[in-house]
C-alpha cells in the first residue's frame, strides 16, 4: 500500500487529519450550551476544519505517492471535491450536534460522513491529469468506503461521550483513521496504465502543477494547525460568564438568601429548595404564587405545559425553549419572565440562558470553569451550570457540606 511513498509525508498527513479532526470536532462539541445565535458559526466551524482536514490530508498523500511525471491536477474537480466533502460534513455535524441523538441519527452521521470522505477522494483523483488512464479495483473501492465509515461511527461515538479531553483526542485519532485509512487503502487500488494506442492526451481546463499544489497544502497546514492552538485556549466567555450572574445576585437580595440553608424549631438544617422564596427576575417584586403552566407554541395555536412536567427552559433571543423531557418546544416569554413566574423551590437559574428543574437533575459534573448537569426523561439532555452558580447548584442538590 505504501510502497513507493514519501513516509514523511505519510505520516504528516495522518497528523493532519487528526489535527484537522480533533479543530473540527471541538468546534462542534461547543455547539450543545450556546445560543442558538452561535449554533450556524460554530457548526461552519467544525465543518469547514474537518473539510479542510479530509481535503489536506488527501492531497499530502497525493504528493507522497510515486505519481508519474508530468502529472497535473485539474482546479475545477479539486475544488468540487472540497465543496462537496464540506456540505456531507455539515450535515453529519448537524445531525449529531443539534437535539438528542438516537442511533438510528449517530449510524446515519457516520454514514453520510464516510461518503463525505470518499466522495472527496474520488473526485479528487478524477481531478489527476497527465499521460495515463486510471482504474480503480471495485474490492478495494468497497473496502475504503467500509473503513471510512466504520472508523467515523467510532469517531463521532467517541465524540458523543462528552467525558472529557480524552474522548475529543480519541474522536479526533478514530477520524484520521478514517481519513488516512480510506485513502491509502483506495490508492492500493489504483492502477495508472498507459493510455491506448493512438489516444492523444490532452488538458481540459485550468490545471495545477504539483509545486502549486504544494504550497495551497502547505498554507492549509499552517490554518489547521492555527486552528488547533486556538482550539486549546480557554474560552474567554466562560471566564466573563459568572459577571451576570454575579450582577442579578447583588440586585436582588432575596435571590441570596434563598441560597443560605434555613433551620427548623429542632435546629436542623432544612433544604433551601423548601423557601418559598421566589427566583424573581432582576429587580422583578416576589410572586405569592408561582405560574402553575407555561404557554407554548404549536402548529395549531397555544397549549400549556405542566411545570411538574418541564425539565429546564433555555434562552432563545427573546424567547425561550421549554425541554418537556422529550423535547424542545417555544415558549412566548423571555428568559427573565420565566424565571420570575417559576416556582423558586423547584428551579433554578444554572447559568445566563438556562433554568433547570432540580428535581428532575440526575447527574452532575466539573466541567471547564463550570459544570454540566443532566436531566431525566425519555430524551435525556444536559445544560452548563456557569461557575458561579455551582455553589447554588450544589447546595439545592445537597452536596454542599454546612459548616459550623
Amino acid at each position: 500500500m505504501f510502497e513507493g511513498h514519501d513516509p514523511y509525508l505519510v505520516a504528516l498527513s495522518v497528523v493532519i487529519a487528526i489535527l484537522g479532526g480533533y479543530t473540527g470536532f471541538g468546534l462542534a462539541a461547543r455547539i450543545r450550551g450556546t445560543p442558538d445565535a452561535s449554533h450556524r458559526v460554530l457548526l461552519a466551524g467544525a465543518a469547514f476544519f474537518l473539510a479542510v482536514g479530509i481535503w489536506t490530508m488527501h492531497f499530502v498523500g497525493m504528493l507522497a505517492a510515486p505519481l508519474p511525471a508530468g502529472t497535473v491536477y485539474l482546479v475545477l474537480p479539486t475544488i468540487v471535491s472540497f465543496l462537496i466533502c464540506a456540505l456531507v460534513v455539515g450535515i453529519s455535524l448537524f445531525f449529531v450536534s443539534i437535539g438528542e441523538p438516537s442511533m438510528l441519527r449517530v449510524a446515519s452521521s457516520a454514514v453520510l460522513l464516510g461518503l463525505g470522505i470518499v466522495s472527496m477522494h474520488y473526485v479528487g483523483m478524477h481531478g489527476l491529469s497527465g499521460d495515463f488512464a486510471m482504474a480503480h479495483d471495485g474490492a478495494m473501492v468497497v473496502l475504503s468506503v467500509a473503513i471510512a465509515i466504520v472508523t467515523a461511527y467510532g469517531g463521532l461515538r467517541a465524540f458523543l461521550a462528552r467525558q472529557g479531553g480524552v474522548q475529543l483526542a480519541l474522536s479526533a485519532v478514530a477520524f484520521g483513521v478514517a481519513v488516512s485509512g480510506m485513502h491509502y487503502t483506495a490508492m492500493a487500488g489504483m492502477h495508472l496504465v498507459a493510455p491506448s494506442e493512438g489516444s492523444h492526451h490532452h488538458i481540459e481546463g485550468l490545471a495545477a502543477s504539483s509545486q502549486m499544489l504544494s504550497l495551497v497544502v502547505a498554507l492549509l497546514c499552517f490554518v489547521i494547525a492555527a486552528g488547533f492552538l486556538l482550539s486549546l485556549v480557554p474560552d474567554p466567555r466562560k471566564k466573563a460568564g459568572p459577571t451576570a450572574d454575579m450582577v442579578a445576585a447583588v440586585a436582588d437580595p432575596d435571590r441570596l438568601a434563598a441560597n443560605v440553608p434555613s433551620a427548623d424549631a429542632s435546629g436542623a438544617p432544612t433544604s433551601p429548595r423548601l423557601r418559598p422564596t421566589p427566583l424573581g427576575g432582576i429587580g422583578q417584586p416576589p410572586r405569592v404564587a408561582p405560574a402553575p403552566r407555561l404557554p407554548v407554541e404549536g402548529a395549531d395555536g397555544t397549549h400549556f405545559i405542566d411545570t411538574a412536567d418541564i425539565r429546564s427552559v433555555r434562552a432563545d433571543a427573546h424567547y425561550t425553549k421549554v425541554h418537556d423531557g422529550t423535547r424542545e418546544r417555544m415558549c412566548p416569554w423571555s428568559i427573565s419572565e420565566a424565571e420570575a413566574q417559576l416556582d423558586p423551590g423547584l428551579f433554578v437559574r444554572v447559568h445566563r440562558s438556562h433554568i433547570v428543574a432540580i428535581p428532575h437533575v440526575t447527574f452532575v459534573r466539573k466541567e471547564g470553569d463550570g459544570a454540566i448537569i443532566e436531566l431525566d426523561g425519555p430524551s435525556p439532555h444536559r445544560v452548563p451550570v456557569s461557575r458561579a452558580k455551582i455553589a447554588e447548584v450544589k447546595a439545592r442538590l445537597g452536596l454542599a457540606r454546612r459548616h459550623a
